[in-house]
């Protein structure tokens, strides 16, 4: 027993010198690439430029070569040739291939055919995603360092490949770099990574890529502070022949208005504001964000309704809604000075009662508050009775108006009958 273990004593030094010398030449290959630089451009300079025998070749050369280190390598290689040194540029003594994208032509196709040489690559070794992604995030970083065409290659490569889901929409983040948005750099690039991004899929898709990410309302970003305005995106993208985009910021930026307004109301009815000072406030916001008397009405009452909580019976929920709207009615007032405005809220209580179950036996009792209180007037009344009523609950509500409609017709029962509608 003895005997055995002081056998096993001398091995400890020796596994342990073993380890210690695979990482000593791990670390060592790990700084050195460039012997997998000349086998992967030996090899693209024998497959020549047909681009499906340079795919062919690559996914054969992963079998030998270690693609996981090398990854920033190769990808380097693909997209200029060679290795490229920090800022972009190629080292002069380096070896290099014309088999890459900035080396190739100018335009979409010769870019889609690229596309794919990277799809197959990626697919076929799945773990080069994030190692492609980091390459175009540090691309993206030094496109100061590349001529305009490079730019422009590598522009509409990235939009094909964010349209078909090889690149995740965040990359676009190396974009807002302070140096490249001073410079234009930035807005160049993206006007041709957008035309090639929708021209693959469409603006819709774009939408949903970004919106991913949370970069759905960062685009003007890529403008220095003192241009990022709507007017001078729209402007800038419309004549770069991109107007969808354009339109597309422009209907963003209204919806973040909208919710900015809407969370502000809530706030000064919850604090009791004055009406007069909520009234002037939204009136500027109107004016300065576009916001049509439309929108602002429905607004108003979805803040207006969120306010309180409401009963769970139905006989005691009209009674308090009633009492609440009442109180709120000169406020809707001051924003439904067209027939349109009236009839879109008219919509909106259609609609909120249907979803409300509770509200159902109260949607009359609500118009005619309206109507006493000078929010709703006669004709959009009438026009919402007779053809632009909502099919949700149609039967239900038409039903109850049906009296007080007849009512407006005739208008001869005065203000006594008036008031029995909402006893």
């Amino acid at each position: 027993r003895v005997s055995f273990m002081n056998n096993q004593k001398p091995q400890k030094p020796t596994l342990s010198g073993q380890r210690f010398k695979t990482r000593k030449r791990d670390e060592k290959e790990r700084f050195d690439p460039t012997q997998f630089q000349d086998c992967i451009i030996q090899g693209l300079t024998e497959t020549g430029t047909d681009l499906e025998a340079v795919a062919k070749f690559l996914d054969a050369s992963g079998a030998k070569l270690d693609y996981r280190r090398y990854a920033e390598t190769l990808f380097d290689i693909l997209v200029a040739g060679g290795m490229l040194a920090p800022g972009g540029t190629l080292a002069d003594d380096m070896t290099r291939t014309n088999v890459c994208v900035f080396a190739a032509q100018e335009d979409l196709e010769t870019m889609q055919a690229f596309a794919q040489v990277f799809n197959k690559l990626i697919r076929r070794y799945k773990y080069l995603e994030k190692g492609f992604e980091d390459e175009v995030k540090k691309l993206l970083l030094f496109l100061k360092g590349f001529s305009e065409s490079e730019r422009n290659k590598l522009a509409m490569l990235t939009g094909i490949l964010l349209a078909n889901g090889t690149l995740n929409a965040s990359i676009l983040n190396s974009l807002y770099n302070e140096n490249l948005v001073k410079e234009g750099v930035s807005a160049a690039f993206a006007v041709k990574l957008f035309k090639s991004w929708i021209n693959e899929k469409d603006i819709n898709a774009v939408a949903v890529s970004l919106r991913k990410v949370n970069m759905d309302n960062r685009l003007m970003e890529l403008f220095p502070a003192n241009k990022q305005s709507v007017e001078h995106f729209s402007k800038y993208f419309t004549e770069a022949g991109l107007k969808e985009l354009s339109e597309y910021v422009r209907n963003q930026q209204s919806i973040g208005a909208r919710k900015e307004l809407q969370k502000e109301l809530q706030e000064q009815m919850s604090r009791g504001d004055p009406f007069k000072d909520i009234i002037l406030y939204v009136k500027e916001e109107m004016k300065k964000n576009n916001i049509s008397e439309q929108t602002v009405v429905t607004i108003i009452w979805s803040s207006v309704m969120s306010t309180v909580e409401w009963n769970k019976k139905e006989e005691l929920v009209a009674e308090q809604a009633i009492k609440h709207l009442k109180q709120y009615s000169p406020l809707l007032a001051a924003f439904t000075t067209q027939g349109q405005s009236e009839l879109t809220l008219l919509l909106k209580i259609q609609e909120y009662c249907y979803d409300n179950i509770h509200f159902m036996k109260a949607f009359q009792k609500i118009v005619v508050l309206f109507y006493k209180a000078e929010v709703l007037s006669e004709e959009p009344i009438l026009k919402w009775y007779k053809d632009a009523h909502l099919a949700k609950g149609k039967s239900v509500f038409l039903e109850q108006m049906k009296k007080f409609v007849e009512w407006l017709k005739n208008a001869e029962e005065g203000k006594e009958q008036l008031n029995s509608y909402v006893e």
